[in-house]
């Protein structure tokens, strides 16, 4: 009989442990984003083969992380997440090397009540408005020029504040706020951003607005690098032919609109983004720069695993200097398994007009020149970019 007792103790515990371990759980995660990159006009005039991209992923940046979850009980738990970018072909860390350059927050998740978390974080038109545009596809080859409008995700937020609501007849709101830290002036270094989506069946809609703020007291030497303190946003900079004379600006301010519609093995979806470099006494430039972009995609599932898709952006830029960016991109991706993938991807874009160069001090115009989405090439007028790679999640 005692023994018998102990054996039902002994299964009841190890009942107890299988529940606990389901429900309370640490995982590690990543993703390796490798290709051979072909870019004709990659520094002016010359061509570039080149095996990865130090500053951009093409389908997605590679990553290494952690994320966990804690049940509290009534519904309650406590959810972390680490994660910090690598580039796979020299194994550097991305993101300013820092460990955890991407994500690292602590927050508490409650099925009724929605999000709330803390620390470096994506802003809300990252997780509600980029899902349902053609960046969540085909990456990078597809983002806007220079992106300027944040689309590939080139900004990260630290001190940052985020609520989440839960999902409610396919809504779904997100607030966020980071703390700028200067004594004396709350508001300065400060961004703050708040987006809506709606998701029911086939259709999908979402917009959403971002502000960063870069303090500035005198004699500001670029974004994330000002006399006094830095902002907590760092600067959708990664096209420096495109937008990086404004790297002076006061703040930067993003709205974002998208949507998508699928019927069938098709995907179509269009996107607005209007995008403000501020000026103040201590920017290299008196005009605000805007730049306006439009895009639209189209994507055909032709097989369970193969995705081909295509995609076009138009930007405009004006104020204190004018340009136009004209991006054509096509893309196929095929699964060889559910966690690994190859793929193809290409773009070509024809700047024209006039943007700005800080090169001497204070920003002249000069001609406008290409680079295409994110990654960050100087091209003439005109750029190709071609990229075959492969993609693991782990």
């Amino acid at each position: 009989m005692k023994r018998l007792v102990l054996s039902t103790l002994s299964l009841s515990l190890l009942a107890a442990a299988g529940a606990a371990s389901a429900q309370n759980s640490v995982t590690l995660y990543g993703v390796i984003d490798e290709s051979l990159t072909y870019v004709n006009h990659a520094n002016g005039n010359q061509k570039l083969w080149a095996l990865g991209n130090s500053s951009a992923g093409d389908l997605a940046g590679s990553r290494f992380g952690m994320k966990g979850n804690e049940d509290l009980g009534g519904g309650l738990a406590a959810i972390f997440t680490l994660e910090g970018g690598f580039d796979p072909s020299t194994g550097k860390s991305q993101q300013g090397n820092s460990l955890f350059g991407r994500q690292a927050f602590v927050g508490l998740t409650s099925n009724q009540w929605g999000t709330v978390t803390l620390g470096k974080q994506y802003d809300p038109l990252v997780d509600l408005v980029q899902p349902i545009t053609e960046d969540n596809y085909f990456g990078s080859a597809f983002a806007t020029a220079g992106d300027v409008d944040n689309y590939d995700n080139s900004s990260r937020t630290t001190n940052s504040i985020k609520y989440l609501s839960p999902t409610i007849a396919g809504f779904q709101v997100e607030g966020f706020y980071s703390l700028g830290g200067v004594a004396g002036s709350t508001g300065s270094a400060q961004t703050w951003s708040i987006a809506a989506a709606y998701n029911n069946g086939p259709i999908g809609i979402a917009a959403g607005y971002w502000v960063a703020d870069n303090y500035n007291p005198s004699n500001r030497l670029g974004w994330g690098n000002s006399s006094g303190a830095s902002p907590t946003s760092t600067g959708t900079f990664d096209g420096d032919a495109v937008n990086g004379a404004y790297a002076s600006a006061r703040s930067i301010n993003v709205a974002r609109v998208a949507g998508q519609y699928v019927f069938g093995p098709f995907t179509v979806g269009a996107a607005y983004s209007n995008s403000q470099y501020k000026s103040d006494g201590g920017s290299l430039f008196a005009t605000t720069e805007k730049y306006n972009t439009g895009q639209g995609f189209f994507n055909y599932q032709a097989t369970p695993a193969l995705l081909v898709g295509l995609g076009y952006s138009y930007t405009h830029s004006s104020g204190d200097t004018s340009a136009n960016y004209h991006q054509g991109s096509v893309g196929a991706d095929y699964s060889l398994s559910k966690r690994t993938d190859v793929y193809l991807v290409g773009a070509y874009q024809h700047a024209s007009g006039e943007t700005g160069d800080a090169s001497s001090g204070v920003v002249t115009p000069t001609a406008a020149t290409a680079s295409i989405g994110s990654y960050g090439y100087i091209g003439t007028d005109s750029q190709v970019l071609l990229a075959l790679g492969l993609r693991h999640r782990f």
